[in-house]
């Protein structure tokens, strides 16, 4: 497609997913034999998991962590980091993935609705904020614990946990006026929701993909291509 036009009184907002970061070798978070990692989600990736098998979750966990910190970003993320640079403040960035390779890249407004590998918490819940950890624990034993003396837990939201910042994410949402989601399948909510939450609002929508979603039809223009090969010259800002 031509390049997008980005004038000064546009506001963006842009959601990422698995895709993006599945191209820089991070595994997408589910294979088509509904393993991830070789684990069933529901034995890593739930409440009940952590309960019923603190280990297992904190093994797969510091996996992911090892994975994580040997991937880099790739053109797509610097092209997200650019376009923040040259809009300031009229730019946000929400993840659906938990490493830091926007980051890395030089994304600075973004928020993690997901959480963060790279981050503990109370495991209680006690309300203290999450850790910087970057540690590849090799056993329960070796896992901190929270000042209140509870057992730090990934910072990740498990499934029927309710995702970060909602909020904030929904008052972006309604004063953006182009809304680009990349790499997302369109399948996980409350994500695949806001798409349609920024066309009520009146703004442009765009997605970047190597296949349509399965909410294409909400958007007012696909671009199936990968985000490293789409993105980097795709935005023409004013």
């Amino acid at each position: 497609m031509s390049k997008i036009s980005i004038s000064s009184s546009d506001r963006v907002f842009v959601l990422t997913g698995a895709g993006i970061s599945a191209e820089s070798g991070l595994p997408t978070f589910r294979a088509s034999d509904g393993l991830w990692a070789g684990h069933r989600v529901e034995d890593v990736c739930t409440p009940e998991a952590l309960e019923l098998n603190p280990a297992l979750v904190w093994q797969f966990y510091s996996e992911r962590r090892d994975q994580g910190a040997k991937a880099a970003p790739n053109p797509a993320h610097v092209a997200l980091a650019e376009l923040e640079s040259q809009m300031g403040d009229r730019f946000f960035l929400c993840t659906q993935n938990v490493d830091d390779l926007h980051e890395r890249a030089g994304s600075k407004r973004l928020v993690h609705m997901h959480g963060e590998l790279a981050k503990s918490r109370c495991e209680d819940e006690c309300g203290r904020a999450p850790v910087e950890d970057h540690t590849v624990y090799k056993s329960l034993d070796e896992v901190g614990h929270c000042a209140c003396g509870a057992r730090l837990r990934p910072h990740i939201v498990f499934f029927g946990e309710i995702p970060l910042e909602m909020d904030r994410i929904q008052r972006e949402i309604a004063r953006a006026t182009l809304m680009v989601v990349v790499g997302t399948s369109g399948s996980v909510y409350p994500a695949a929701n806001f798409v349609h939450w920024a066309r009520q609002a009146g703004a442009r929508t765009v997605y970047v993909g190597p296949e349509p979603p399965l909410n294409a039809h909400a958007f007012t223009n696909v671009v199936e291509g990968k985000a490293g090969d789409v993105l980097p010259g795709l935005f023409e800002v004013s």
